[in-house]
């Protein structure tokens, strides 16, 4: 009943975005609409606005925590706001939209940084400002509290808002925050993800709440007015009274504290299996009878295949659909002070991509396990001339952002796997010699001297790994059965899986005895991968831009080191090929399966991952999703060696 009701075209937005016809397309639509009788729905699914509380809301509730670590330590903290009863205009929404990104936007962003540095807790929970909803709300606060610092976060947080309210930011971290939110804006760059999809996703905030459905997409005029009020009263005028009306004087405020406990899990389950006794107690023979009969109805219509007239009903491209030729990415292969540089000629709004690519082959295998923590500390520790904060938001001002991080592949045909370091940026054509500079300046000019920076990147690093432990179990177990398939597999795990979070567990204790050992094999990790050896330069722009960039990229491989690569031991380690289970606290089981088809003799066809592509959507969703019950399984296909 629920279903018709709502699930009807009568409360649904329709939304085109193609090259089609579109006399065509609204036939197509007409015909599909005439089947149906109109509807209340619409009317009856409008979401109303909450009141705001009258006085803070306190809620205290316990959480299933694993036995390992200290209890004591490993309580949450979270203080929320609804911030308005009422819709907020587009102008106000945009403004809204830069004071999260000034408070919280990067490493260097002043609540962000502040509450991280206090050591009250160990990683950031809450996301900012959340404006997808009808009512729009601001979340911010800690996990990995201890229980007597629970009210210090909560005062830290408001004392926090209140300075800022009261001093404004500062000029330059204004200035870094509208050029990245700029950027981004002007750039839309949706990656793989589709961009007609993305363009409706933003509009359906809106749509669904009966607003305009095209008003999220025109940022250029609330931008401009943004910016000219910036300009003509300065960034205190604007931002200071938002955080005034919508945080500090606002008393919706809703603070949840969770608690650690190890019994919860198993008190809960207790709990449930009581209720269903005592349901299944007051239920008569013909119920149970009743019920078995349903629950084999259920199962045999699950397992029933679909009638080839029901199939064929349902829309789909044929192979004729698909284009033969894939799309064309120009290349060009050329040479700046002897390191190779690949140039890509295209469109791209006057915008410079480009990544400088370092082999790791020269790193130590003692080393591996640091290297992640080794590109946060590039990225978010100072030189001898700026501090991190500076550094964060020069970069924030001159370009669309600099990012360094590990890649490793498994290569066709070969045992030994490609590893790399790879330093991404993007600039507008005017400030590609500043992105170039900058991008030195990170590779040559932190300084591994901040030891309290350091011990919070591996609590905050620890944090994401528990998180991901819980919240994507799968991926843990993909990256597991991987490592004990091929080298690849083995290093990505190193840096991203189980293994990473003993070590991080393990690090954690040991940074304060050992720090001048770490500081000092941070600078080695430097020494072996940065040098013009085995360097990768790859820049995406049309043909001027790329044609102006060649000096700034002949400036900066100038300052590299030639140091020869030292080389090392080949990377071939796996984990022991056994059957394993890792015990969380958590309700939900993830579970892999997987093996090695070279060793039975295959030969790489491109059929292989159609075939898991079909297992996966047919196969797998009958068994696992619609029988089964659970979330989802897939088949994955990769070409390691």
């Amino acid at each position: 009943e629920f279903h018709s009701k709502f699930y009807h075209p009568s409360n649904a937005r329709i939304w085109f975005y193609g090259d089609d016809d579109t006399k065509e397309r609204l036939r197509i639509l007409s015909e599909y609409l005439d089947l149906f009788e109109a509807s209340a729905a619409r009317n009856e699914s409008k979401v109303m606005p909450q009141k705001l509380f009258k006085e803070p809301v306190r809620i205290a509730e316990k959480y299933p925590a694993g036995q390992e670590g200290d209890l004591k330590k490993k309580y949450m903290v979270c203080t929320n706001w609804l911030l308005s009863e009422e819709p907020l205009d587009v102008e106000t929404e945009l403004a809204l939209g830069f004071l999260d990104h000034l408070l919280l936007g990067t490493p260097a962003s002043p609540l962000r940084r502040i509450l991280l540095e206090s050591g009250l807790g160990e990683a950031i929970v809450g996301g900012g400002v959340e404006d997808e909803l009808l009512q729009p709300q601001f979340s911010i606060g800690l996990k990995g509290v201890s229980e007597d610092n629970i009210e210090k976060v909560e005062e830290l947080v408001m004392q926090i808002l209140k300075n800022l309210a009261e001093e404004g930011f500062a000029p330059e971290a204004v200035e870094a925050s509208m050029n990245t939110i700029e950027f981004s804006l002007r750039e839309n760059n949706t990656g793989s993800f589709p961009r007609g999809l993305s363009l409706m996703l933003r509009s359906m905030g809106k749509w669904i709440y009966d607003m305009d459905p095209f008003e999220p997409l025109k940022y250029e005029q609330p931008l401009q007015q943004l910016k000219a009020r910036i300009a003509e009263k300065g960034s205190k005028a604007v931002f200071s009274p938002l955080i005034e009306k919508y945080i500090l004087n606002n008393v919706h405020r809703v603070t949840v504290e969770m608690q650690p406990d190890p019994e919860k899990a198993s008190r809960d389950e207790a709990a449930e299996k009581e209720i269903l006794k005592q349901v299944k107690s007051s239920m008569t023979q013909e119920d149970l009878a009743e019920l078995a009969r349903a629950t084999k109805e259920l199962k045999d219509k699950q397992e029933t295949p679909d009638p080839p007239e029901a199939l064929k009903a349902v829309p789909s491209l044929s192979l004729q659909d698909i284009p033969k030729k894939p799309i064309h990415v120009p290349i060009e292969v050329g040479e700046i002070n002897g390191v190779k540089v690949l140039q890509h000629d295209l469109f791209t709004n006057d915008v410079v991509y480009s990544e400088v690519v370092f082999d790791m082959g020269s790193m130590k295998k003692e080393h591996l396990q640091l290297l992640p923590l080794f590109c946060q500390s590039l990225l978010e520790m100072g030189t001898k001339d700026m501090d991190f904060v500076q550094l964060n938001q020069l970069i924030g001002r001159k370009t669309g952002g600099i990012s360094v991080y590990p890649l490793t592949s498994s290569i066709k045909g070969k045992e030994d796997p490609l590893t790399r370091v790879v330093v991404r940026g993007k600039a507008m054509s005017t400030r590609v010699e500043d992105l170039f500079h900058l991008m030195n300046c990170l590779l040559q000019d932190v300084q591994f001297t901040e030891q309290q920076r350091f011990k919070q990147f591996v609590s905050q690093s620890k944090a994401r790994m528990e998180n991901r432990l819980r919240g994507s179990g799968h991926g843990i177990a993909a990256a597991r059965m991987d490592a004990k398939l091929n080298a690849a597999g083995w290093i990505s795990e190193q840096m991203g899986g189980v293994s990473y979070l003993e070590y991080l567990r393990d690090l954690e204790t040991k940074i304060d005895q050992d720090w001048d050992r770490i500081s000092a094999s941070l600078e080695e990790m430097r020494k072996s991968l940065f040098s013009k050896e085995g360097c990768l330069i790859n820049i995406t722009s049309d043909s001027k831009n790329l044609e102006k960039s060649g000096q700034h990229i002949a400036k900066f491989l100038d300052a590299l080191p030639s140091s020869p690569s030292l080389g090392s031991d080949p990377w071939l380690s796996r984990l022991p090929s056994v059957n394993e289970a890792i015990v969380i606290p958590t309700q939900v089981n993830y579970v892999g399966k997987a093996g090695n088809l070279y060793q039975s003799g295959y030969q790489l066809n491109g059929s292989a991952y159609v075939i898991s592509k079909h297992i996966s959507n047919t196969w797998l969703w009958d068994r696992v999703r619609v029988s089964g019950g659970a979330y989802g399984g897939f088949c994955d296909f990769d070409t390691h060696s």
